[in-house]
């Protein structure tokens, strides 16, 4: 793997290694510790959760433990990574990100500068994030909404260089890539450019995806929703097996994209453990739990012996134990799948 821009070449397992010590405030946050607590919240149990309450319960707790405070730095500006691509009933919660866009404001964000970042245009109008066409509205008046696929975000000099040429690369499901842009060059087939705003325009950005089980990378969620579904030629992923899952990891130890990484915070309000990415309501469980950590690969590891306890009980087999996203990515020092030592802390 290599990372390219003016000022960087070197291959992740190094990069990773080069990361500066923490600071007050999260301009430059840290990459994971070993065994980051996860802040769990509870959610009320009701048809509309109101997020309010446990998004503030558990930036405080956050701000408290690691003395990071969520405040702007010199950008006075942050970024929030949502997740749509499964369509609508499995899709970052609005009432999740207009919360977190309150607890931002409190701390002193103006509402024009917190902007969200999606993939999809249809996707992300289908889930309410973009205005209807029919009446122009949007929850989200104010905030800048950037689609990825639009190609306006992404710079030529910044790319995840990795030799997957497409010639080479077994065709899976025709569904695993519909919708998914993969229009490039012969030269372009193996560059996959990362999107910019969130670690070039904003002091540090907010990682708030969706859980799924995936056939080619196990589980998509925290790594998935800040790498892959943030970077242009995805597509090329999805038609090699043995390589997505190294692409992930690799990605997720970029130090651009980790040093401005605040924290991930998920809802398990719904998420679905067989079956994904697509979302069948078949297949999804519920429980009224806000997670945040620094952690993406223990929220991840956690998810994936959630999704396997599922699978077993109406007889599915586990995720498969050859799929190795989240081992990758601890060899790379994103973080820990050991769950036995995760720490949980709850908040209220």
């Amino acid at each position: 793997m290599r990372l390219h821009s003016t000022l960087l070449l070197a291959t992740a397992v190094l990069l990773a290694a080069a990361l500066p010590p923490a600071r007050a405030d999260l301009a430059a946050p840290q990459r994971a510790l070993p065994h980051e607590p996860v802040w769990q919240a509870q959610l009320p149990t009701s048809e509309t959760a109101d997020y309010n309450a446990a998004v503030e319960a558990l930036i405080s707790s956050y701000e408290r433990a690691t003395h990071r405070l969520v405040v702007p730095g010199p950008k006075r500006r942050v970024g929030l990574k949502i997740y749509t691509d499964s369509g609508p009933g499995l899709a970052t919660p609005v009432p999740l990100v207009k919360a977190v866009i309150v607890a931002l404001r409190k701390r002193g964000f103006e509402n024009r500068n917190i902007f969200l970042v999606g993939l999809n245009q249809l996707r992300l109008r289908m889930t309410g994030y973009l205005p209807s066409l029919v009446t122009g509205k949007t929850p989200f008046e104010g905030n800048p909404v950037y689609v990825l696929e639009s190609g306006r975000y992404y710079d030529p000099v910044w790319f995840y260089d990795s030799p997957l040429p497409e010639r080479f690369n077994p065709v899976i499901a025709e569904q695993q890539t519909r919708g998914y842009s993969n229009t490039t060059t012969r030269d372009e087939d193996r560059k996959s450019f990362l999107a910019t705003p969130l670690f070039l325009d904003a002091d540090f950005w907010i990682n708030l995806p969706v859980y799924t089980d995936h056939p080619v990378l196990g589980v998509n969620g925290a790594l998935v929703n800040a790498t892959l579904w943030n970077a242009s030629n995805t597509a090329r992923f999805f038609r090699s097996p043995a390589n997505a899952p190294a692409a992930v990891a690799e990605m997720s130890a970029i130090p651009e994209l980790r040093q401005t990484w605040a924290f991930t915070i998920a809802s398990l309000e719904r998420y679905q453990y067989i079956g994904g990415p697509f979302f069948n309501s078949l297949y999804t469980a519920s429980e009224p739990i806000l997670w945040l950590s620094g952690d993406p690969v223990m929220m991840d590891a956690l998810m994936r012996s959630r999704m396997n306890a599922w699978r077993r009980k109406y007889g599915f087999d586990d995720i498969s134990d050859d799929i190795r996203t989240l081992e990758d990515a601890e060899l790379l020092g994103t973080g820990s799948t050991q769950i036995k030592n995760a720490v949980i802390v709850p908040v209220h």
